[in-house]
């Protein structure tokens, strides 16, 4: 399998200061584009490290060729 890059970003803010969340524009070195989709974690430090951990566990159940 050839290796695989993981494109992600993190930005903490407060909850009540975001209007909207969309995707994230890839440009490809072929000329070709792709969108990364932009998640929204709310709650307490700890609770959304127990989200962004069972997320993180969940994309990979996508691929379990990996």
């Amino acid at each position: 399998m050839a290796n695989l890059t993981l494109v992600y970003g993190l930005r903490l803010l407060p909850s009540d200061e975001i209007a909207a969340v969309g995707e994230a524009p890839i440009e490809l070195k072929n000329g070709n584009s792709a969108r990364v989709t932009m998640h929204l974690l709310e709650g307490s430090r700890e609770q959304i490290e127990a989200q962004l951990k069972q997320s993180i566990d969940a994309f990979f159940d996508f691929f379990p060729e990996i």
